[in-house]
């Protein structure tokens, strides 16, 4: 069964002073339903560097939760270690998904910024694609510079969905697979896809 890394949201407990690791449960489902083995990852650079060295997964997700920083985020352990495991997925070719946020930060890594937008909260919309799709992001972008290629935007001019142009193992979803019930088979298709499972 393949590994696929998945990245967590940090969370901050105001009654303890705790900054604690998180993953919605509705991802270990989704795996299962897909046919791999969820690898939570701690938002510890040195950790993901050794965890990488000695069981190096078989793809990476990205997974929603947290603004960047650069947009007013408070999870700058986060930042620093997605960014390092888009390149180094990139340069050892190994498959990498981001959802919602985890799109954001290939946006960000790859020099698109981002922007506030409206209307993209608790709601569902078509795509150009003819997908529609559930969203829950205030963060966005209207427009999508190489080595990013859009693959689908939003009635109101959201990019919702890219790759990179060269590097085509490395993709972005705006929308949020998890947190469908039941699972589409349609999300279920395209992770197997992204991770040929």
């Amino acid at each position: 069964m393949k590994r696929i890394l998945l990245t967590q949201r940090v969370e901050q407990i105001a009654a303890t002073g705790e900054r604690r690791d998180a993953l919605s449960q509705e991802w270990a489902a989704l795996a299962e339903s897909c046919g791999f083995l969820p690898l939570p990852m701690p938002n510890r650079l040195s950790t993901v560097q050794a965890l990488l060295a000695e069981l190096p997964p078989d793809g990476v997700l990205l997974t929603g939760g947290n603004s960047l920083m650069p947009y007013g985020g408070d999870a700058p352990e986060r930042d620093e270690a997605e960014r390092f495991l888009i390149g180094w997925a990139q340069e050892n070719h190994v498959p990498l998904l981001g959802v919602c946020r985890g799109m954001q930060a290939l946006l960000d890594y790859f020099g698109t910024p981002l922007e506030r937008v409206s209307g993209h909260v608790r709601v569902e919309h078509p795509l150009s694609n003819g997908d529609a799709v559930n969203s829950f992001h205030d963060w966005g972008a209207v427009q999508c510079l190489p080595p990013l290629a859009p693959l689908a935007w939003s009635g109101d001019g959201v990019l919702e969905a890219v790759v990179h142009e060269t590097c085509p193992w490395l993709r972005g979803v705006m929308y949020h697979p998890e947190r469908y019930q039941p699972f589409r088979e349609r999300d279920i298709q395209f992770i197997k896809e992204v991770f040929q499972l």
